[in-house]
């Protein structure tokens, strides 16, 4: 049986579109260092915007590349409404 870690991150905006290769890459090595096979993001004070919807899919996909599953809590309704809309919520909430 294979074991399974979960690590808890925070995420607050606004969120920069130049932040998140950076994001993206801290949340890597975090994912790597703890061989984490699942992840929970707290988005509690996310700004509900396009930029915040990018960070959180680049952020699934970066988990994915770990074989770590990543879930998003703490959503504003605004923010869940927006990634209804675009198709993600599912995606990201699920």
């Amino acid at each position: 049986m294979t074991e399974q870690t979960t690590i808890s991150f925070v995420l607050r905006g606004p969120v920069a579109r130049s932040d998140i290769p950076g994001l993206c890459d801290r949340f890597s090595d975090l994912i790597a260092m703890h061989a984490a096979t699942h992840a929970v993001c707290d988005v509690g004070g996310l700004e509900p915007d396009g930029v915040a919807i990018d960070a959180l899919a680049r952020l699934h996909l970066a988990a994915q590349r770990h074989s770590c599953a990543l879930r998003v809590d703490g959503c504003s309704d605004e923010l869940s409404k927006l990634m209804a809309f675009l198709g993600l919520r599912g995606f990201l909430l699920g």
